[in-house]
């Protein structure tokens, strides 16, 4: 999933590896604190990508991001709906 955030983000090189592991594995723990349960779906993997993005892309904490953490809330409202009616 590395190499693929790394393509998704435009990053050629490495040194921000550490980074963006971390960001991945809290976007996996967000989710599952928002009720939505690990999945393969395309949805739950852009939701993913979308939460590392606002975190990498905005590590300045005085910038808002509410239009992007908008579109995120919406596919999580998404994921916990599909994942109940399993």
């Amino acid at each position: 999933m590395l190499e693929e955030l790394k393509k998704y983000l435009r990053i050629d090189g490495s040194e921000d590896d550490v980074t963006l592991t971390l960001l991945l594995e809290a976007a996996e723990e967000y989710l599952s604190n928002a009720g939505v349960p690990e999945s393969e779906s395309k949805l739950y993997k852009l939701a993913v990508l979308l939460y590392v993005a606002l975190h990498y892309e905005n590590r300045d904490p005085s910038q808002k991001m509410d239009k992007l953490n908008f579109a995120f809330q919406g596919i999580i409202l998404q994921l916990k709906e599909w994942g109940e009616n399993e």
